[in-house]
C-alpha cells in the first residue's frame, strides 16, 4: 500500500519537473553521523562511493566509509554490487540492486577485530521533482551472515548546482540504526 501510494504520488507531481535522464555515472564524498539505537551510541565519519552505467538499464557501483563512534569503537563498511534501472515516466526511474556487504568493527579490548558479510537487496525510484531537484527514496534489505537481517527506509535529495555536480542530503532509518549523510556527486557520464 505505501509503495503504491508513493509511486502515485510521484507521478502526480511528475507533469511539474521537465523530461530529463537520470545519470547512472558518478563519484560521491560524504560526511556521515549514524546512532545504533539498541545501545545508544553515535557516531562519524567519511565515505566515497561511485557507479557507473555498464549498458542503458544497468550500472555497477561500490560504496567504502569510515566511522568512529563512542568508546573508541571504529567501523567500516564497503560493498559493491549491480543495479537495474528503467523509466516509470519522463521524470521518474526504478531502481533494484543486488550488492555483498562487509563490515568491520575494532573496539579497545578485543583482542581482533570483528567482522561480518553478506548481501544487501533494494528497490527505490529517483523522481525529478524539478529540472535541478532530485528526489530518491526506496526499502533496503542487507542479510549479513551472523549478524542476521536489516531492512530500512531511505530517503534524499539531491540539488543540482550543474549538470556536471550535485549537493544532496539523505537519511537512512532501520531497525537498528538511523544515519544521515551530506555529500558531493561529481557525474561523467552524460
Amino acid at each position: 500500500m505505501l509503495r503504491s501510494s508513493l509511486l502515485f504520488v510521484l507521478l502526480a507531481f511528475s507533469a511539474n519537473a521537465s523530461a530529463q535522464e537520470f545519470d547512472y555515472s558518478w563519484l560521491s564524498f560524504g560526511y556521515g553521523q549514524t546512532e545504533l539505537d539498541d545501545i545508544d551510541v553515535d557516531g562519524d565519519g567519511f565515505g566515497i562511493g561511485g557507479s557507473l552505467a555498464i549498458a542503458e538499464n544497468f550500472h555497477i557501483f561500490a560504496g567504502y566509509s569510515q566511522s568512529s563512534f563512542d568508546f573508541d569503537v571504529d567501523g567500516t563498511e564497503w560493498g559493491a554490487g549491480i543495479g537495474y534501472n528503467t523509466p516509470l515516466s519522463d521524470v521518474v526511474d526504478f531502481v533494484a540492486t543486488l550488492s555483498y556487504e562487509y563490515v568491520e568493527v575494532d573496539a579497545p579490548g578485543l583482542p581482533s577485530s570483528i567482522d561480518d558479510n553478506g548481501f544487501g537487496l533494494g528497490v527505490g525510484l529517483r523522481w525529478w521533482a524539478t529540472p535541478k531537484f532530485e528526489v530518491d527514496a526506496g526499502i533496503q534489505d542487507v542479510d549479513l551472515s551472523d549478524s542476521g537481517d536489516d531492512t530500512g527506509f531511505v530517503l534524499g535529495g539531491w540539488y543540482y548546482f550543474t549538470p556536471a555536480f550535485s549537493l544532496g542530503l539523505s537519511g537512512s532509518f532501520t531497525d537498528d540504526a538511523t544515519g544521515y549523510s551530506l555529500a558531493g556527486r561529481f557525474f561523467f557520464g552524460q
